[in-house]
C-alpha cells in the first residue's frame, strides 16, 4: 500500500473531475492565478493543476480541514500547486492574498450557510482583478424549484442538519454576484443534475 492509498478520498470528486476539467479548459485558457475556496481533499486541485500547468492553483480550506489537503498536494509535487492557505467564508478578510484572475469552488454553496455565501461573494472584489472569471460547480434550484427529485430529496436532507445548509437558488446567487460587479457568462448543465456556472468581473 502506498501513501496515496491512505489519502482522504471523495468518490464524487473522482466521478466529476474529468467533466469539470473539460468545461474549465477553454474559459481558463488565459488565466494565470486561481483561488479555490473549499478545496476538500485536493482531488480536484491536483487533477486540474496537472492538466492546466500554466495556471497556479491556490487551494484554501477552513482551519480544521487543512490537514486533508496537504498530503495529496505534497505527493503531487506540482510547481503550480502551492501549499494551501486558511480561509473561512464567514471571516474572509483575514485572508491577505489577492490579485487572482480566476476563482473556482465546487459543492460548497449548499454546505455553507447563506450568510457565508453572501460573505464570500461580497469579499471577492477585494481579491480578484478586473476581468477575473468565476466558476461555481454544484446543484442549484431555479425559480425556487429543484431540477430533479434527487435534488429535492438532497435539499430536504441538508435542511434537516444544523448549519443552515441547503441548495441555493440560482437567481439569488446571480443577483448577489451582479451586485458585486460580476456578470453571468455561461450556465453549463453537468451530470447528476449539477451545474457549472461562470461569471466575470467587469
Amino acid at each position: 500500500m502506498t501513501d496515496a492509498d491512505n489519502l482522504p478520498f471523495a468518490p464524487s470528486c473522482e466521478r466529476n473531475k474529468e467533466v469539470i476539467l473539460e468545461t474549465l479548459k477553454q474559459p481558463f485558457a488565459d488565466r494565470k492565478h486561481l483561488l479555490e475556496v473549499g478545496s476538500g481533499t485536493a482531488q480536484h486541485a491536483v487533477h486540474f493543476a496537472k492538466a492546466i500547468p500554466h495556471l497556479c492553483w491556490q487551494c484554501t480550506e477552513v482551519a480544521e480541514n487543512l490537514g486533508n489537503l496537504l498530503p495529496r498536494i505534497n505527493i503531487a509535487q506540482l510547481t503550480n500547486l502551492p501549499n494551501p492557505l486558511e480561509l473561512n467564508a464567514l471571516t474572509p478578510d483575514t485572508f491577505t492574498a489577492q490579485n487572482f484572475d480566476s476563482f473556482f469552488t465546487a459543492n460548497t454553496l449548499h454546505i455553507m450557510s447563506w450568510d457565508a455565501v453572501i460573505s464570500m461573494i461580497n469579499w471577492l472584489p477585494k481579491v480578484l482583478i478586473n476581468g477575473a472569471k468565476i466558476a461555481i460547480y454544484g446543484p442549484f434550484h431555479y425559480h425556487g424549484q429543484p431540477t430533479s427529485e434527487g435534488n429535492r430529496d438532497f435539499d430536504i436532507s441538508l435542511k434537516a442538519k444544523p448549519g443552515e445548509m441547503g441548495i441555493r437558488d440560482f437567481e439569488a446567487v446571480d443577483n448577489a454576484m451582479r451586485q458585486q460587479g460580476f456578470n453571468l457568462l455561461e450556465d453549463c448543465a453537468m451530470p447528476a443534475n449539477n451545474r457549472l456556472i461562470f461569471w466575470q468581473k467587469d
